[in-house]
């Protein structure tokens, strides 16, 4: 039998759309939110990571 490869450490992104609203609120692997309506823009904020991201600190929708 072998041993299967070991899984690299990935990061985790995590988007969650608010029910009800057109909102989808992101958080990163270093723990910054952020929230939008517009999937692009969330995407483009998270992958820009660390640019944009404190951690701990919720932003978007009128910050």
């Amino acid at each position: 039998m072998t041993t299967p490869p070991r899984l690299a450490t990935r990061e985790i992104y995590r988007i969650d759309w608010i029910p009800g609203t057109d909102v989808l609120h992101g958080t990163c692997h270093c723990g910054a939110e952020h929230s939008a309506q517009d999937p692009i823009e969330m995407w483009e904020w998270m992958l820009g990571h660390p640019q944009g991201h404190r951690p701990q600190e919720t932003r978007g929708l009128g910050s």
